[in-house]
């Protein structure tokens, strides 16, 4: 985990990383796979809630579109996690 922090991934802080897929450190366990033009497979299984993204973002980076897609995935499940 270490290591991982030294990455430089400070969108992703408390995260991992393995075979492909990103873990959070979230209480729902959610997971993604990420592209680096903003695409996404946005897992959460405590919410039941999948998203699936398709995009062609012209800056080659996720640090272009993290600070707005990921806040946006975690209200979502919030909510979907509320509902009976």
């Amino acid at each position: 985990m270490k290591a991982f922090a030294q990455a430089g991934y400070d969108l992703l802080k408390g995260w991992n990383y393995r075979s492909m897929w990103w873990v959070t450190n979230k209480e729902g366990g959610a997971f993604m796979a990420r592209g680096v033009h903003g695409q996404r497979i946005y897992v959460d299984p405590k919410a039941e809630m999948v998203i699936v993204r398709y995009a062609s973002h012209p800056v080659a980076s996720n640090s272009a579109n993290d600070p707005v897609t990921l806040p946006a995935f975690d209200a979502l499940a919030q909510h979907l996690s509320r509902l009976p």
